[in-house]
């Protein structure tokens, strides 16, 4: 039986978490206190960090979702996000189509791909050390992005959006298309959530993450199950793709930060957490846009870093803790 202590003390590592966390913000306080900060950068930084935050976290989910089935680390996620945009270019560049209407193309496309990955290339690396795992995957990444290069060469391609009016909220602005990707990003990532936890095959999913032979034993394919989750992990940065086309450029390596943001999601909100993913993308793209604010000159990515850091060191589970498939 689990004891509770009585002796009025807070546990050490609750107290060290307490401590770190009020240094941290000590150290925010005083660094607000030496910058000539104006209160609209700083609603300008929350509002552009949650707009971000949002399309972080739906590609975390799909990240932390083919971890918490197929416990496989897939370094290939971003590259997988880049291919979608460049689907998505193409379809506006030859088929004048509108940008966010290729999302009925370049997602069922990318849900084609991940199947045929997985099914054809990383299956033969389940139950292998994880290592073979990341190389395998980091490998396909380096495919995609060369492939990329050769094909489209290293020059950016942008897609303009000529409709919809900023959104101005205490003097920041919100451009259209960003407010557009923050809203279907968060449908998206509802729908998601909604069909792991409301439909049979969402339930398959969730009884193989939790234990492959069980589902076995009430007669689960869990092969094809890990062919169908892999394939809607990846088409869901196929949506993100989609989203960001029309306010971020189209490069090969476009996808490489959003691989290493959404593995400081997924870590933030713990291994294998949906939820989790969706909230640490949210709180990431805060962090993201704050710490540039509070260290001029900097890259943005450093307070993430920090961040990261202090999460593997004093809670690695997780915000969220466990799988919550």
């Amino acid at each position: 039986m689990t004891q509770v202590p009585v002796s009025g003390r807070m546990p050490v590592p609750a107290a060290r978490t307490v401590a770190v966390v009020v240094a941290v913000l000590a150290v925010i306080v005083w660094r607000m206190s030496t910058l000539t900060v104006t209160p609209t950068v700083i609603v300008q930084a929350v509002l552009t960090g949650l707009l971000a935050g949002a399309v972080y976290g739906l590609v975390a989910m799909g990240l932390t979702l083919i971890f918490g089935v197929l416990e496989i680390v897939n370094f290939a996620h971003g590259a997988l996000l880049t291919l979608g945009m460049y689907l998505g270019f193409l379809l506006v560049d030859r088929f004048a189509m509108n940008p966010y209407a290729t999302i009925l193309i370049v997602v069922p496309a990318l849900f084609v791909i991940g199947a045929a990955l997985q099914a054809g290339v990383l299956n033969r690396a389940m139950g292998q050390p994880l290592e073979n795992q990341l190389l395998l995957t980091f490998g396909v990444a380096i495919l995609i992005e060369n492939g990329l290069l050769l094909t489209f060469g290293a020059t950016p391609r942008s897609v303009g959006v000529t409709f919809g009016a900023p959104l101005r909220v205490l003097g920041a602005v919100a451009s259209f298309p960003r407010i557009i990707a923050f809203v279907a990003a968060l449908v998206l990532a509802g729908a998601l959530y909604w069909m792991l936890q409301r439909t049979k095959v969402g339930t398959a999913i969730r009884a193989v993450g939790q234990n492959a032979r069980g589902a076995a034993l009430v007669g689960i394919d869990a092969r094809r199950i890990y062919v169908l989750t892999f394939a809607v992990g990846v088409s869901t940065v196929g949506a993100a793709a989609v989203l960001v086309l029309p306010f971020l450029r189209t490069e090969p390596t476009t996808g490489a930060s959003f691989t290493i943001i959404a593995f400081v999601v997924v870590v933030l909100g713990g291994l294998g957490n949906v939820i989790g993913a969706l909230v640490g993308g949210l709180a990431i793209g805060l962090i993201q846009q704050i710490g540039g604010v509070l260290l001029p000159g900097q890259d943005n990515l450093m307070a993430v870093f920090v961040v990261f850091l202090l999460t593997l060191f004093l809670r690695p589970q997780g915000l969220f803790g466990g799988r919550a498939t």
